[in-house]
């Protein structure tokens, strides 16, 4: 029976003006934080370098790290880190005045995010003494960064106890000023999903432990590709092969046209290269900024290296006398006009290590060539070789250590006999040899700022590019020669 006292009505009256309150303001609570969750803002650059070096290949909503927590995990978790330079320990470069290093990408997806772009591994360095200033040389190969140790850090730090909202946030509030939103928004979504999110990543790479660290300068490149259980989903329980390889130059691409792209040569399109290179980066096929990556595409085709920075003490004409030698002995795999350039070279005939060949396989490729079918970009030109291909010189100074898995330190050491190359040196520290056109990797300041190399672990190995046919069996004074020349490449 339905009241008749006379307040009934005006007490239900408020109650459903109370309700409708409450259901708009959670309405706007939830556009709120929706906003501060999804909201994209657009980067903006002043040159299509300054892109290649801070800008988004579309990695950040999958594989992006909230800003505010990355910047200070260093500072939580120094036990964690290999030095006591917080992420510079790694080997990132730094540029003064920017907010992330070379090669790390800051967007507002939703909140601040951080993620790598191409130039975390494809940014060189180099310094002509130990307390001169560092150069940094966009496209060039990495020297310094420790891809794996950063990998293993972000792992190390979100499985530690310490990893609470409590202990982040208030190393968070030294740095900004966080409003209440996002406080809670830290505190019981971003801390607690970043945290899952890094442990599920350490627990991808675990295939790790099992194989030869990479070690600065290094990495591996497709099999991370291949064990991601969302892209080709290979199972690394049934594959034991070892990829570990040196970081590549990306400039001068207009050169390797029509080329066999990659150490072995598993694809000839430089599109495809670097749209795969950014879903292996961690972007996924509807977050690549395809257009942006054009850009950057043809920025790669044009981009030099810097030249020898000691062409002031060059012998010009002993380096006249090494051009003949050139010709003569290396022009027809490495010059620009020969006749095997940019061709795959049967890894027999060449010696090297087989490990980074073995690690591709015809169904990696195949898998890749159906990745993205839906695509107007989908891949079409993955094949599995039987070699390594044969690469111009360009700028090959700086870009020691040598060989695919970068095992021999200087030109000087590559043209030994393999028997007489070192067997262990350190790499990852970036002064300049000039005399024996590499990095200085032995003595004490190597040994501190460097990873102990040894060519005897599996993929490591130093021998190849060896007898007649490589240079090896030159007298010194033609070596000499030859040396003097490709300080001008």
């Amino acid at each position: 029976m339905a009241s008749t006292h006379p307040g009934s009505s005006k007490s239900s009256r408020r109650w459903w003006v109370w309700l409708l309150l409450l259901l708009i303001a959670g309405g706007a609570i939830a556009v709120v934080g929706w906003y501060q969750l999804f909201r994209e803002e657009p980067q903006r650059f002043d040159s299509v370098e300054a892109y290649y070096l801070y800008g988004s290949i579309g990695a950040e909503q999958e594989e992006g790290i909230p800003y505010w927590i990355w910047r200070v995990l260093p500072e939580v978790f120094p036990q964690h880190l290999p030095g006591e330079e917080g992420y510079a320990s790694l080997g990132m470069l730094w540029e003064e005045g920017e907010a992330t290093p070379a090669g790390f990408s800051k967007k507002t997806i939703g909140f601040p995010r951080i993620a790598i772009n191409c130039a975390a591994c494809h940014t060189a360095s180099y310094r002509i003494a130990d307390d001169a200033e560092r150069q940094i040389v966009p496209t060039g190969p990495h020297q310094t960064f420790d891809p794996q140790a950063y990998l293993t850090f972000l792992g190390n730090a979100a499985n530690d106890p310490d990893f609470t909202a409590a202990t982040l946030l208030s190393a968070i509030e030294e740095e900004t000023d966080l409003s209440l939103l996002d406080r809670l928004l830290y505190r019981f979504l971003i801390i607690p999903r970043t945290r899952d999110g890094l442990q599920e990543q350490a627990a991808r790479f675990t295939w790790t432990d099992e194989r030869p660290r990479w070690g600065p300068g290094r990495i591996d490149p497709f099999n991370p590709v291949k064990f991601h259980p969302d892209l080709l989903a290979l199972d690394p329980a049934e594959d034991d092969t070892i990829g570990n390889s040196d970081i590549m130059p990306l400039w001068a691409m207009d050169e390797q046209a029509g080329f066999a792209l990659h150490w072995d040569g598993l694809n000839d399109s430089l599109t495809e290269v670097v749209l795969s290179g950014a879903i292996g980066d961690g972007a996924r096929p509807d977050s690549l900024p395809v257009d942006d990556l054009a850009d950057l595409e043809a920025y790669l085709l044009t981009k030099r290296p810097p030249p020898y920075p000691f062409l002031d003490d060059l012998d010009a004409e002993l380096a006249a006398e090494g051009e003949a030698v050139f010709q003569q002995t290396c022009a027809g795999c490495h010059g620009l006009e020969g006749a095997r350039i940019g061709t795959v070279i049967p890894q027999p005939e060449v010696g090297t290590d087989p490990h980074r060949l073995a690690m591709w396989t015809a169904e990696a490729a195949e898998r890749y060539n159906t990745y993205a079918e839906e695509y107007p970009w989908d891949f079409n030109a993955f094949v599995k070789t039987d070699g390594y291909v044969a690469k111009p010189l360009t700028g090959i100074w700086l870009r020691a250590p040598y060989l695919h898995n970068g095992s021999v330190p200087t030109l000087e050491d590559l043209l030994q006999p393999a028997e007489q190359r070192p067997e262990r040196f350190y790499r990852g520290y970036d002064v300049y040899h000039p005399e024996r056109l590499g990095f200085i990797h032995d003595g004490e300041a190597a040994e501190r700022h460097g990873f102990l190399y040894d060519t005897a672990e599996p993929g490591n190995s130093n021998q190849g590019h060896d007898g007649d046919a490589f240079g090896t069996q030159l007298d010194d004074d033609d070596k000499a020669a030859l040396i003097e020349y490709l300080k001008t490449l």
